[in-house]
């Protein structure tokens, strides 16, 4: 690994509901990293060991071949640093592991330091949402939830995808999705709905990177009552120069129309790592909506 200062680096924190024995095992663990971070992995857990990961759930979608990633720092139940060649850029990757608020939980801090000019227009946000994406699967993982999804790094067409079954009738489901006052219970946000204009927002507003953006969908694309909903979604970031995503609700009747099948699909990622956290985001509105409508 080359010893000139790297380009740029990325620091993330998240929160696991593990100590850190348990966590760091997901992290050195070949059968748990092919769960939650790469589809093949190798592990020799010392430093100058190997920690190779490949496949398609891999950023660049490496093969066997190129995957040459060595320990660089290994502490046990503590840290653990390994190398990273992404498109034959030198990278590094630190983790550690901080005992959390209470003895069941911990938090994962990453560092990321690159070293080279990655083949992408926004290196930070791909590295960014990397980790999003990462760690969305690893805190699945460990709280046993079941939104684990391996990226496919090869898609043309990326997308995100979470059913729930709610104890309601599609008429019911539908409505939440239209309500404002229904709406802002499981959104938290100060939701505006005009069905003659299409505008549709959550009212969600927040800060990042200097500017402050009206996050969420803006517009009503497709609208069939019980049966399907389609709204845009700008890039979260707000960065005008990204492509416009789609979010589309898909409400089946079951039980004899007692119940509802809601499926959400968003897609129209202009590549893969552009999924972030949406996969854990989507599971966690789909269950808030689940409880607002039973």
């Amino acid at each position: 690994m080359t010893a000139t200062p790297p380009v740029f680096e990325h620091h993330a924190g998240f929160t696991l509901a593990a100590p850190p024995e348990r966590a760091f095992r997901a992290l050195i663990d070949p059968a748990e990293l092919e769960r939650w971070f790469a589809a093949h992995a190798r592990v020799e857990p010392r430093v100058g060991g190997s920690f190779a990961f490949y496949g398609r759930a891999t950023l660049g979608s490496p093969g066997e071949s190129e995957a040459t990633g060595r320990v660089t720092a290994f502490e046990p139940d503590v840290a653990l640093a390994f190398t990273w060649q992404i498109h034959g850029v030198d990278t590094e990757v630190r983790w550690r592991l901080v005992a959390g608020e209470t003895p069941a939980t911990c938090r994962l801090e990453v560092t990321h330091a690159v070293h080279g000019a990655l083949p992408y227009d926004r290196p930070r946000h791909v590295i960014d949402d990397l980790w999003r994406l990462h760690a969305g699967n690893l805190m699945d993982h460990l709280s046993g939830g079941t939104g684990v999804v391996l990226a496919d790094f090869t898609s043309a067409q990326p997308e995100v995808r979470v059913s729930v079954e709610i104890k309601a009738p599609p008429a019911k489901v539908f409505r939440a999705l239209l309500d404002p006052e229904l709406m802002n219970r499981w959104l938290g946000g100060a939701a505006r709905v005009d069905l003659a204009s299409g505008e549709y927002s959550y009212g969600w507003r927040y800060d990042i990177e200097g500017r402050s953006v009206a996050g969420g969908p803006t517009r009503i694309l497709e609208r069939v009552d019980n049966e399907k909903l389609v709204t845009d979604w700008p890039d979260w970031r707000g960065e005008p120069s990204q492509p416009m995503t789609r979010v589309t609700w898909l409400l089946e009747p079951l039980d004899g129309g007692a119940g509802t099948r809601v499926t959400i699909v968003h897609d129209g990622f202009a590549a893969p790592v552009d999924r972030s956290d949406y996969q854990q985001g989507w599971g966690y509105f789909a269950d808030a909506l689940r409880k607002v409508c039973e």
